[in-house]
């Protein structure tokens, strides 16, 4: 049990490496200063925090948290040699990119968890859990999104100018589909006065599903292009 232990240590540390560029700590630095920074502009505003705020609040830094090694993951196994390394390993996308996507939300979640503690113990208080589920949805659809897009773009810089395009369309679309099951962004803890319950959970649950299986289709389409060896090497 102890070797196996550390044989998934090691696992989990070499491609956490590998996916952000062996420029984690610095992400992690980036989320909770951009976390710090965002509380700090709403407290100077004098906000009436609850459960909606403190969603918004955490948002964000998931999505700066996958952004890089969804929209670069690909250019750096480009740069560092080892796309024909992936590519000889026999369900490569199955085996290589499937377990990287997984451990980026999964790291992105644990960061999401501690700066979620920290927003309950000094903001707010609230159900951690429950509202860490709830922010994984849009990140894990960005997420899936982005790999997609890295998949046909195969370049990082011009996959992350893209990304932040549409992420920046859906922010506009927001307000407009503020209780819309097609926003991408919204927010479960900001219950219209005007709706009642049960139409307002309906919603919420359209909405989840309808994440799910956008990011299911991406992921799967970014995973079939992969199978074509030749259009990145």
């Amino acid at each position: 049990m102890k070797s196996i232990l550390l044989l998934l240590y090691r696992l989990i540390s070499y491609n956490v490496k590998v996916i952000f560029a062996n420029k984690f700590i610095y992400f992690v630095l980036a989320s909770f200063l951009f976390f710090a920074f965002i509380i700090l502009i709403t407290v100077l505003d004098d906000p009436d925090f609850n459960e909606a705020v403190i969603y918004g609040f955490l948002v964000f830094p998931g999505l700066l948290l996958i952004f890089y090694p969804m929209a670069y993951g690909i250019q750096n196994d480009d740069d560092s040699k080892m796309l024909e390394t992936i590519f000889g390993i026999p369900n490569y996308r199955y085996k290589v990119w499937l377990v990287r996507f997984i451990l980026a939300i999964g790291v992105a979640m644990v960061i999401l968890i501690i700066l979620g503690n920290i927003a309950n113990m000094t903001l707010f208080r609230f159900d951690i859990l429950p509202m860490i589920g709830q922010v994984g949805f849009p990140i894990l659809f960005i997420s899936s999104l982005a790999f997609m897009l890295s998949t046909l773009i195969k370049n990082g810089n011009g996959t992350a100018i893209v990304v932040v395009i549409v992420s920046f369309i859906f922010f506009i679309f927001a307000e407009p589909l503020a209780y819309s099951p097609y926003n991408v962004f919204l927010n479960p803890f900001s219950e219209p006065r005007e709706m009642s319950e049960f139409i307002w959970h309906t919603i919420i649950f359209k909405n989840r599903l309808y994440l799910v299986v956008a990011s299911a289709l991406c992921m799967l389409y970014g995973i079939y292009n992969m199978q074509f060896r030749e259009r990145f090497v």
